[in-house]
């Protein structure tokens, strides 16, 4: 088989350090050589490395992508040397190899030979964009949680606000849940804190306010408030912080949307056409609902 890379190393990678194989293709009549060595995972350490792969004049590093313990191997070695980040179940798919090679051993060859794909390593920006809006999305995942729990707490009670109301924490749902909080239970009394399009509602929120909201329950509701505003605030954060980011692809953003945007159906097109029958289909109300007339085996079909 052919070796693409005559100098490959492999890194099998833990949380605390990493074996390291840098496998060196013999020429003629001399033997590949290969050597393992194991390199801690801090920083300096990875620098070291990263030094001695450079005097061997490496070409290619192989890693598999370790849970994130593989991810400041990649970011630092990836500034001098290429770096190739595989999955792990492509490298256990590739048969031939020998149970006593190491994993970083097998790496090495797999890499040397050209046999393994790298996975795809997004630049600096991209990482620090999905860095934001992932975070944003787990925190917003987190907001909706603590919503579901407080709807829960006051089922809990008897009282069916979000069955009326459809955003409990806002500015009604929290002017009611303060005044719950500070004793006045009276529906009546509550019902009247409605703004908006909520008062409306007055009847059947003054039914929905109706239940049993002790003490305990008071104490549990004052907790969701201060975390669902710290999520709140996190999320305005992120936001701010993603748009900053979005700069440099905005064009390929307002491009996309307007691409997006003139996909759209035409309002012509919008109402459905009417359904092509066969000239052969009975008209409606011949045949009564559920199965089709029993035909018997001397009849022949109509039309």
């Amino acid at each position: 088989m052919d070796v693409v890379h005559p100098r490959c190393a492999g890194i099998d990678i833990s949380k605390k350090d990493a074996k390291v194989c840098v496998r060196i293709q013999g020429r003629g009549n001399r033997r590949t050589s290969s050597t393992v060595t194991t390199w801690g995972a801090m920083t300096n350490q990875i620098l070291a490395l990263r030094e001695h792969l450079l005097e061997r004049k490496v070409t290619c590093v192989v890693m598999e992508a370790t849970s994130n313990y593989w991810r400041p191997f990649y970011y630092l070695l990836e500034e001098l040397l290429e770096v190739m980040l595989v999955n792990a179940h492509d490298v256990r798919t590739v048969p031939g190899r020998k149970s006593d090679v190491s994993d970083a051993a097998w790496l090495a060859d797999l890499g040397a030979h050209g046999l393994v794909r790298a996975s795809f390593g997004p630049p600096e920006p991209i990482r620090v964009l999905r860095d934001l809006t992932r975070a944003r999305t787990m925190i917003t995942h987190e907001r909706t949680r603590e919503i579901q729990r407080l709807e829960k707490l006051l089922e809990d009670t008897g009282i069916k606000l979000s069955s009326v109301a459809t955003d409990v924490t806002g500015v009604s749902g929290r002017l009611m849940l303060e005044a719950l909080i500070d004793g006045r239970n009276d529906p009546v009394q509550l019902s009247q804190l409605a703004k908006g399009r909520l008062r409306s509602k007055i009847p059947v929120l003054t039914e929905a306010l109706t239940g049993h909201f002790s003490a305990h329950h008071a104490f549990m509701t004052r907790l969701f408030p201060g975390r669902i505003d710290a999520h709140t605030a996190d999320i305005d954060k992120l936001s701010a912080r993603i748009d900053e980011a979005m700069a440099p692809f905005r064009p390929a953003r307002d491009l996309l949307i307007s691409i997006r945007a003139s996909r759209r159906p035409s309002p012509r097109y919008s109402s459905p056409r009417p359904a092509v029958t066969c000239g052969c289909s009975p008209p409606p109300g011949i045949w009564p609902r559920g199965r089709a007339p029993h035909r018997g085996p001397t009849s022949r079909p109509v039309g």
